[in-house]
């Protein structure tokens, strides 16, 4: 398995006062966190505020997401935990059901964030 380290990517990058966030899986010490979606999608969204909080911001200043649940069975519970950290307005989202490269992952969430005026 290749090291998150050694990939490719940014996992944050600014361009103008927009912030453009990596996929965040539910990592803890580089390992898969939690065997729910619930679960994984609460880390993975932990994991992003985290980036965020690196540039001052928070999951309030999230515009867009993009999501990938590994089950249409899943989309309900990630669909309740993603609910209960956003508030209204909420981020634009797609969401697409697809296999993620890392073994064990259920969700992957990447997003665009806005820069405080």
């Amino acid at each position: 398995m290749t090291s998150l380290s050694t990939l490719p990517l940014s996992m944050v990058r600014q361009a103008g006062d927009l912030v453009f966030i990596s996929g965040q899986l539910a990592l803890d010490g580089g390992k898969i966190a939690g065997d729910d979606i619930t679960a994984q999608t609460e880390r993975a969204l932990d994991n992003l505020a985290g980036q965020l909080a690196s540039l001052g911001l928070d999951l309030g200043d999230v515009i867009k997401t993009n999501v990938w649940i590994t089950s249409k069975e899943n989309f309900a519970g990630f669909n309740a935990a993603y609910a209960a950290r956003f508030s209204a307005p909420f981020p634009a989202r797609s969401t697409v059901i697809s296999d993620l490269v890392l073994e064990g992952a259920l969700v992957e969430i990447d997003a665009v964030a806005q820069l405080r005026a």
